[in-house]
């Protein structure tokens, strides 16, 4: 009875020992298949950064990537080829030979905003593992070098393209003028043929006066007018200055005077050829109002920047002829112009003589001009008075060119306009007159305008002439 009572027992702890194996078992499984039920839980952030790390030391023996830097905080060797972002730390290991870089301590040290930028615009290319190598990028470069000269010598073809389009050549232009029975002339064709037209027997008055009139417009240019001396226009127009029709002698001196401007070579041929005493003549005569003044710009051309012909003018009695224009009616429209002309001529002298001790090469020139008594020949003849009753005229443009003729003959004319009450009266009304005006414009807000100039042209006057000395 003991004996099975033994066996019993044994057998009930084997039965015990089993039934927890199974337990034990049973509860291994369930952690396998569910988490919840598991004794210890892995969690995902662990498991990213594990794989995080895993995928970048892949990437690490990727040879693709060998081109491409990745910073840390931790110094790194830099390989030979790897491109360096900027904004970066770099330094040589003196110990290993080798370069090193990381980025930079936030903590200790500022980088300036662009770089930190540039340096995440950079890190951005670099973390893809198909980032471009040196060798892609040149090739790239290089393609872009070829497209953009293509696309200018497209872009020079279609402006080339636009310009044939729009003009065409001279070439085909002559071809048509002549299936056309018409011939591109030059000038100096053009010149030839009015200049025969103008000299011819049988051209009427009318057909004269428009010869004159194009070889006006001809004659402007310099070149123009050499050739017209050359072909022995300027001696004909010259004559013409004799003609008995007064429309071809205005023509003539326009054409004169045209010819005359700033042409050294012209002046010269025209004085020579006896056109001074014709124009002089012109002015002392009896003659129209529109010759006389086209006579007048003729005698302008031919007198500026031509200290001979100055010099004659004075001798044959250019003043006179001038002066005698104040004495005929109906001419008051030239008054301003014989005042211009003295004066152009008065401060040309003045202005080349204040270059004397600067440009020796200028001295022949100053010692021509020394010769032209200008200044005391208009004081003798009276120009003083005559100049200063100028003042009197309603024109403000008419009284600021006397007032500028005024002051460059104040020393000369000093007796004169001292003894002169017309010109005290005249002078005290126009100060009063310009300070009511200037006063109106610097209401206006014009602190610097045209009559203020002139009250300061008046003053000045007023003051040298009763300050007793010049």
């Amino acid at each position: 009875m003991s004996c099975c009572v033994e066996v019993l027992s044994i057998a009930a702890k084997v039965n015990l020992l089993v039934l927890l194996l199974s337990a034990a078992c049973f509860c291994s499984c369930l952690s396998d298949r569910i988490p919840e039920f598991a004794l210890t839980k892995t969690e995902e952030s662990d498991l990213k950064e594990e794989s995080g790390k895993e995928s970048v030391a892949e990437d690490d023996l990727d040879p693709e990537d060998l081109e491409a830097f990745y910073p840390t905080h931790q110094w790194q060797t830099v390989r030979p080829g790897q491109a360096v972002p900027a904004g970066l730390h770099v330094r040589l290991n003196l110990q290993t030979g080798e370069r090193e870089a990381k980025l930079p301590d936030n903590k200790n040290e500022k980088s300036d905003i662009k770089d930190q930028k540039k340096r995440k615009r950079l890190d951005e290319m670099h973390i893809h593992s198909n980032s471009f190598t040196s060798q892609e990028l040149k090739e790239a470069l290089a393609k872009m070098k070829e497209k953009e000269k293509t696309d200018s010598t497209v872009e020079e073809k279609a402006n080339l393209g636009d310009v044939r389009k729009r003009f065409r050549p001279i070439e085909e232009l002559k071809r048509e003028f002549e299936e056309l029975s018409m011939k591109i002339e030059t000038d100096f064709e053009v010149m030839v043929k009015l200049i025969h037209q103008f000299n011819s027997s049988a051209s009427t008055l009318d057909e004269k006066v428009a010869a004159l009139y194009d070889l006006e417009y001809y004659v402007h240019q310099v070149d123009n007018a050499k050739d017209f001396l050359s072909l022995g226009g300027l001696q004909l127009v010259i004559n013409e200055l004799n003609s008995t029709e007064p429309v071809l002698k205005e023509h003539a001196a326009f054409v004169l005077g045209a010819a005359l401007s700033s042409n050294p070579k012209v002046q010269v041929e025209a004085i020579e050829g006896g056109a001074l005493q014709k124009l002089l003549v012109i002015l002392a005569t009896e003659q129209p109002l529109a010759v006389k003044k086209k006579a007048l710009f003729a005698l302008s051309s031919m007198l500026r920047h031509f200290p001979y012909a100055q010099l004659q003018f004075l001798k044959l009695g250019g003043l006179q002829a001038l002066r005698s224009l104040f004495k005929e009616k109906g001419m008051e429209t030239l008054y301003v112009r014989v005042v211009t002309l003295l004066y152009d001529l008065i401060v040309e002298k003045m202005l080349l003589e204040e270059f004397q001790n600067k440009e020796d090469q200028m001295e022949e020139r100053i010692q021509q001009y020394r010769q032209v008594n200008l200044v005391p020949a208009v004081v003798e003849q009276g120009w003083c008075v005559i100049i200063a009753n100028l003042l009197a005229l309603p024109e403000h443009d008419t009284r600021e060119k006397v007032l500028k003729t005024v002051r460059v003959l104040l020393a000369a004319c000093r007796d004169g306009f001292q003894v002169d009450h017309a010109l005290s009266t005249t002078l005290s009304t126009l100060r009063s007159e310009y300070e009511e005006l200037a006063a109106e414009e610097q209401k206006e807000g014009d602190k610097d305008g045209y009559f203020k100039e002139l009250l300061s042209s008046v003053n000045t006057i007023i003051q040298e002439l009763g300050s007793g000395h010049l």
